[in-house]
Protein backbone atom coordinates (compact mmCIF):
# COMPACT_ATOMS: atom_id res chain seq x y z
CA UNK A 1 0.00 0.00 0.00
CA UNK A 2 2.58 2.29 1.03
CA UNK A 3 4.74 1.38 -2.54
CA UNK A 4 1.36 2.63 -4.27
CA UNK A 5 1.05 5.55 -2.59
CA UNK A 6 4.96 7.05 -3.46
CA UNK A 7 4.41 6.03 -7.16
CA UNK A 8 0.93 7.54 -7.52
CA UNK A 9 2.70 10.49 -5.26
CA UNK A 10 5.31 10.85 -8.09
CA UNK A 11 3.24 10.70 -10.61
CA UNK A 12 1.35 13.57 -9.37
CA UNK A 13 4.48 15.92 -8.78
CA UNK A 14 5.75 14.92 -12.63
CA UNK A 15 2.48 15.63 -13.64
CA UNK A 16 2.47 18.90 -12.29
CA UNK A 17 6.08 19.36 -13.64
CA UNK A 18 5.74 18.76 -17.14
CA UNK A 19 3.87 21.95 -17.68
CA UNK A 20 6.75 23.56 -17.03
CA UNK A 21 8.91 21.40 -18.87
CA UNK A 22 6.64 21.96 -22.29
CA UNK A 23 7.36 25.56 -22.24
CA UNK A 24 7.02 26.91 -25.63
CA UNK A 25 10.13 27.32 -27.23
CA UNK A 26 10.97 28.65 -30.82
CA UNK A 27 13.97 27.72 -32.62
CA UNK A 28 14.75 29.86 -35.90
CA UNK A 29 17.75 29.15 -37.64
CA UNK A 30 19.65 32.13 -38.68
CA UNK A 31 22.00 32.91 -41.78
CA UNK A 32 23.77 35.01 -40.12
CA UNK A 33 24.73 36.45 -35.98
CA UNK A 34 23.46 40.20 -36.69
CA UNK A 35 19.60 38.47 -37.66
CA UNK A 36 19.75 36.77 -35.02
CA UNK A 37 20.96 40.10 -32.66
CA UNK A 38 18.25 42.16 -34.82
CA UNK A 39 15.95 39.47 -34.32
CA UNK A 40 16.40 39.36 -30.07
CA UNK A 41 16.37 43.41 -30.15
CA UNK A 42 13.02 43.27 -32.26
CA UNK A 43 10.96 40.54 -30.32
CA UNK A 44 11.67 42.79 -27.64
CA UNK A 45 10.51 46.22 -28.92
CA UNK A 46 7.49 44.96 -29.95
CA UNK A 47 4.30 44.06 -27.51
CA UNK A 48 1.80 40.99 -27.81
CA UNK A 49 -1.65 42.27 -28.21
CA UNK A 50 -3.05 39.65 -26.19
CA UNK A 51 -0.75 39.79 -22.94
CA UNK A 52 -1.36 43.40 -22.28
CA UNK A 53 2.15 44.76 -21.31
CA UNK A 54 4.33 41.62 -22.28
CA UNK A 55 6.94 41.50 -24.94
CA UNK A 56 6.65 39.17 -27.96
CA UNK A 57 9.82 37.70 -27.14
CA UNK A 58 8.58 36.48 -23.27
CA UNK A 59 5.06 35.70 -24.37
CA UNK A 60 3.61 32.29 -24.82
CA UNK A 61 0.31 33.62 -26.52
CA UNK A 62 -0.30 31.72 -30.00
CA UNK A 63 -0.59 35.31 -31.64
CA UNK A 64 3.15 36.23 -30.15
CA UNK A 65 4.12 32.62 -31.71
CA UNK A 66 2.85 33.64 -35.18
CA UNK A 67 4.59 37.82 -35.00
CA UNK A 68 8.13 36.48 -33.82
CA UNK A 69 7.53 33.72 -36.93
CA UNK A 70 6.66 36.45 -39.54
CA UNK A 71 9.89 39.00 -37.80
CA UNK A 72 12.12 35.61 -38.48
CA UNK A 73 10.57 35.80 -41.86
CA UNK A 74 11.34 39.37 -43.02
CA UNK A 75 14.60 39.34 -41.38
CA UNK A 76 15.80 36.39 -43.68
CA UNK A 77 13.57 38.23 -46.58
CA UNK A 78 16.34 40.49 -45.86
CA UNK A 79 13.98 43.28 -44.76
CA UNK A 80 15.06 46.25 -42.46
CA UNK A 81 14.18 46.88 -38.37
CA UNK A 82 11.99 49.87 -39.64
CA UNK A 83 10.06 47.69 -42.86
CA UNK A 84 9.24 44.51 -40.00
CA UNK A 85 7.88 47.23 -37.60
CA UNK A 86 6.00 49.07 -39.75
CA UNK A 87 4.70 45.58 -40.91
CA UNK A 88 3.25 44.60 -37.48
CA UNK A 89 2.13 48.21 -36.82
CA UNK A 90 -0.01 47.99 -40.04
CA UNK A 91 -0.97 44.27 -39.28
CA UNK A 92 -1.95 44.94 -35.63
CA UNK A 93 -2.50 48.61 -34.83
CA UNK A 94 0.05 51.31 -32.95
CA UNK A 95 -0.89 48.72 -29.80
CA UNK A 96 1.90 46.55 -30.74
CA UNK A 97 4.73 49.24 -30.60
CA UNK A 98 6.49 50.15 -27.36
CA UNK A 99 7.65 53.24 -29.29
CA UNK A 100 4.57 54.97 -31.06
CA UNK A 101 5.05 57.37 -33.62
CA UNK A 102 4.46 61.02 -32.35
CA UNK A 103 0.98 61.93 -34.66
CA UNK A 104 -2.33 63.71 -33.87
CA UNK A 105 -3.69 59.89 -32.56
CA UNK A 106 -0.54 59.73 -30.08
CA UNK A 107 -0.50 63.08 -28.94
CA UNK A 108 -2.03 62.18 -25.68
CA UNK A 109 -0.13 59.38 -25.06
CA UNK A 110 3.45 61.37 -25.56
CA UNK A 111 2.11 64.68 -24.40
CA UNK A 112 -0.48 63.64 -21.50
CA UNK A 113 1.52 63.03 -19.17
CA UNK A 114 3.74 66.34 -19.23
CA UNK A 115 0.04 68.56 -19.53
CA UNK A 116 -0.87 66.40 -16.33
CA UNK A 117 2.62 67.13 -14.36
CA UNK A 118 2.13 70.78 -15.52
CA UNK A 119 -0.94 71.03 -14.32
CA UNK A 120 -0.07 69.70 -11.32
CA UNK A 121 2.89 72.08 -10.69
CA UNK A 122 0.36 74.86 -11.31
CA UNK A 123 -2.08 73.83 -8.20
CA UNK A 124 0.80 73.26 -6.11
CA UNK A 125 1.78 76.59 -6.47
CA UNK A 126 -1.49 77.87 -6.45
CA UNK A 127 -2.57 76.22 -3.04
CA UNK A 128 1.07 77.44 -1.96
CA UNK A 129 -0.22 81.14 -2.71
CA UNK A 130 -3.15 80.69 -1.05
CA UNK A 131 -2.19 79.02 2.28
CA UNK A 132 0.38 82.33 2.57
CA UNK A 133 -1.65 84.92 2.07
CA UNK A 134 -4.01 83.44 4.65
CA UNK A 135 -1.72 83.46 6.99
CA UNK A 136 -0.28 87.25 6.30
CA UNK A 137 -4.23 87.96 6.83
CA UNK A 138 -3.79 85.86 9.81
CA UNK A 139 -0.96 86.83 11.14
CA UNK A 140 -1.89 90.54 11.59
CA UNK A 141 -5.05 89.44 13.89
CA UNK A 142 -2.85 87.67 16.01
CA UNK A 143 -0.40 90.91 16.21
CA UNK A 144 -3.65 92.92 17.51
CA UNK A 145 -4.39 90.24 19.59
CA UNK A 146 -0.74 90.05 21.21
CA UNK A 147 -0.83 94.09 21.31
CA UNK A 148 -4.49 93.74 23.66
CA UNK A 149 -3.18 90.96 25.91
CA UNK A 150 -0.21 93.51 26.72
CA UNK A 151 -2.20 96.21 27.30
CA UNK A 152 -4.32 94.06 29.65
CA UNK A 153 -1.04 92.28 31.58
CA UNK A 154 0.61 96.56 31.70
CA UNK A 155 -3.21 97.26 33.15
CA UNK A 156 -3.56 94.28 35.54
CA UNK A 157 0.56 94.91 36.61
CA UNK A 158 -0.26 98.65 37.33
CA UNK A 159 -3.52 98.08 39.56
CA UNK A 160 -1.41 95.19 41.05
CA UNK A 161 1.43 97.51 42.32
CA UNK A 162 -0.94 100.23 43.09
CA UNK A 163 -3.13 98.02 45.61
CA UNK A 164 -0.01 95.56 46.88
CA UNK A 165 1.40 96.54 50.02
CA UNK A 166 4.72 96.86 49.88
CA UNK A 167 7.13 93.82 51.63
CA UNK A 168 9.21 96.13 53.61
CA UNK A 169 6.36 97.66 55.25
CA UNK A 170 4.44 94.52 56.06
CA UNK A 171 6.17 93.91 58.84
CA UNK A 172 6.64 90.56 58.68
CA UNK A 173 8.85 88.70 61.41
CA UNK A 174 11.28 86.79 58.85
CA UNK A 175 9.30 83.67 59.82
CA UNK A 176 8.78 82.93 55.71
CA UNK A 177 5.10 83.73 56.14
CA UNK A 178 3.46 86.11 53.96
CA UNK A 179 -0.01 87.64 53.99
CA UNK A 180 0.35 87.79 50.38
CA UNK A 181 -0.15 85.20 47.97
CA UNK A 182 -0.53 86.47 44.42
CA UNK A 183 2.28 86.11 42.42
CA UNK A 184 4.82 88.73 41.73
CA UNK A 185 4.58 89.86 38.14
Amino acid sequence: MKKNTTILFLLVILSLASSYLMANIDLYEFSNEANQERYKKLTKELRCPKCQNQDIADSNAPIATDMRREVHRLLEAGETDQTIVGFMVDRFGEFVSYKPKVKPETYMLWYGPWVLLFMGVVMIIFMASRRASSNKSKAKPDQDNHKQVEQLLSRFADEGSDTEPDSSDSGSSGSGSSDNHSPKL
